[in-house]
């Protein structure tokens, strides 16, 4: 997957389970947005101490062992093959899953999107770094898998989606043996009911072709 993604649905036609667990202040400030690029604030769902919440991070994780923020990189994507390995990962695959709402996701410039045009979910893990001062900041990474048959004439890897119905589960704190029940949905995705459609603003984004993963 590339750096790049969009939310462009309105609120009322988020997936219910995040819409129900948005406060006022989200709601609120909620807009639809055409382009979502690294560094950048992102609207997710993901399990904290009190339970499923919606919450806004970062997008590029920065582990929560970094004692400077600023130094290191801050990856924007994961590959699912590695992440029970990586010591920048692997705390985060299990127990800090997260899902992440989008209505496309770019690839050189084409837009790859659900043929009904509903939101699905990128999965994700994230992490939340505390300063010395006190602050915090909760950031995030997408996981990616090799490409299904739509998908690969554009790009050697994509995004790991999770299906609407899985997201309590996907989210949950596991281990060991159920750790591993979840490695079915790193594969790829079923490309039916899938289209690769041009990308209205790839013209006017070509400096962000470094970004590409």
């Amino acid at each position: 997957m590339c750096g790049r993604y969009a939310l462009s649905t309105p609120l009322n036609a988020l997936p219910s389970v995040l819409l129900r667990r948005m406060d006022s202040e989200h709601r609120r400030h909620y807009a639809p947005r055409d382009l979502i690029v690294p560094g950048e604030p992102l609207l997710a769902f993901r399990s904290d101490q009190s339970g499923p919440e919606t919450s806004l991070m970062l997008w590029g994780l920065i582990p929560g062992w970094l004692k400077d923020p600023s130094k290191g990189p801050r990856p924007f994507n994961a590959r699912a093959e590695t992440v029970a390995d990586k010591p920048s990962f692997r705390g985060a695959w299990r127990h800090r899953r997260c899902l992440i709402p989008a209505s496309c996701f770019f690839e050189k410039g084409r837009a790859i999107r659900r043929t009904d045009r509903q939101p699905f979910w990128l999965a994700g893990l994230w992490e939340r770094w505390l300063g010395s001062d006190g602050s915090e900041v909760d950031t995030c990474t997408v996981l990616t898998t090799v490409p299904n048959a739509l998908v690969k004439p554009l790009h050697p890897r994509m995004p790991v989606l999770i299906p609407q119905g899985l997201e309590e589960a996907w989210m949950a704190p596991l281990d060991g043996q159920q750790l591993r029940a979840l490695e079915p949905l790193l594969a790829p995705w079923d490309p039916s009911g899938w289209e690769v459609v041009a990308d209205p603003g790839d013209g006017q984004l070509s400096m962000l072709s470094a970004l590409q993963c």
